[in-house]
């Protein structure tokens, strides 16, 4: 049950850790983003973010499962940061980076959704954000 507990509260902490760098990001501080995020991957998985990086798709799921002892909510942890990272990427108009950390947050979250036995209107609307972000940038980067 404490493992559970300690899981919700790291989810629920992430979240507010999300909304502050969203933030920042409306206001323009990317430097201020950066630094909390960076600050985040270590934080909360006690790896930077250059380790989830250098992960295969698979690696990302199963890889951390298995090998590293995730469970779904560091996943999901992980799947808010890399949407973060992406947002931050955007905004730094870095299409290529910021592609890839949404493809990996949805990676992420499609595991999770049929993986776990818990259905979330949240991270299906998350699903379907980041996918139309991935077209989007996609599109633009066909128009470049």
């Amino acid at each position: 049950m404490f493992q559970k507990d300690y899981i919700l509260r790291m989810v629920e902490m992430i979240g507010e850790l999300i909304a502050m760098i969203l933030g920042l990001l409306k206001k323009g501080d990317l430097e201020q983003a950066e630094k909390i995020l960076e600050r985040g991957y270590m934080d909360f998985l006690r790896k930077d973010a250059a380790f989830f990086h250098s992960l295969s798709n698979e690696k990302l799921t199963t890889g951390l499962i298995k090998e590293h002892h995730y469970q779904h909510g560091h996943l999901s942890v992980l799947a808010e940061l890399f949407f973060a990272e992406g947002e931050l990427c955007d905004a730094q108009i870095k299409p290529e980076r910021a592609s890839k950390c949404y493809e990996k947050s949805l990676v992420l979250l499609e595991f999770l959704e049929k993986e776990d036995r818990t259905w979330s209107e949240k991270r299906e609307e998350r699903i379907s954000v980041i996918r139309k972000k991935v077209a989007d940038l996609n599109a633009n980067k066909k128009l470049s």
